[in-house]
């Protein structure tokens, strides 16, 4: 697969859409692959506890916010995420999911957000996966 720009890859001679997002998306995404990767090797943690141990401000709030999510998705999917390496142009399933439900918050969107939510996430963690996305989404924007 050759890849050309980042919104078009050709597989065998026919171009192929990638998810359209903008520079600063891209950026979000690098931020959330790289914490999938230090937390290849860190212990699973449980997203009930992790939760409500949340009350962080400042400088720190951002990267732990990523890192759990990173830590619990899998958790609330209960099945492996797909994360490719930062800098990748190509962006996987579950990294387009995780994106649009960002920019659906961004947006104020909330009844799209909750159709991803419900598409995906197992109901009794909903809330608690769109409380981690919401405080990825405000530390973003700050």
């Amino acid at each position: 697969m050759q890849t050309l720009s980042p919104t078009t890859t050709y597989i065998h001679d026919c171009p192929a859409r990638a998810p359209l997002f903008d520079t600063a998306e891209y950026n979000i995404l690098n931020v959330l692959r790289l914490a999938a990767l230090d937390c290849r090797v860190a212990s699973r943690t449980d997203l009930f506890e992790a939760c409500a141990l949340l009350f962080v401000d400042g400088e720190d709030a951002k990267r732990t916010y990523v890192d759990t999510l990173v830590k619990c998705l899998p958790e609330a999917l209960t099945r492996r995420i797909k994360w490719f390496r930062p800098g990748t142009v190509e962006i996987s399933f579950d990294e387009a999911w995780v994106l649009r439900c960002l920019c659906r918050i961004a947006d104020e969107d909330l009844d799209s957000l909750k159709f991803l939510l419900a598409s995906r996430i197992e109901p009794s963690k909903r809330r608690y996966i769109g409380f981690l996305l919401g405080r990825i989404s405000e530390t973003i924007q700050s």
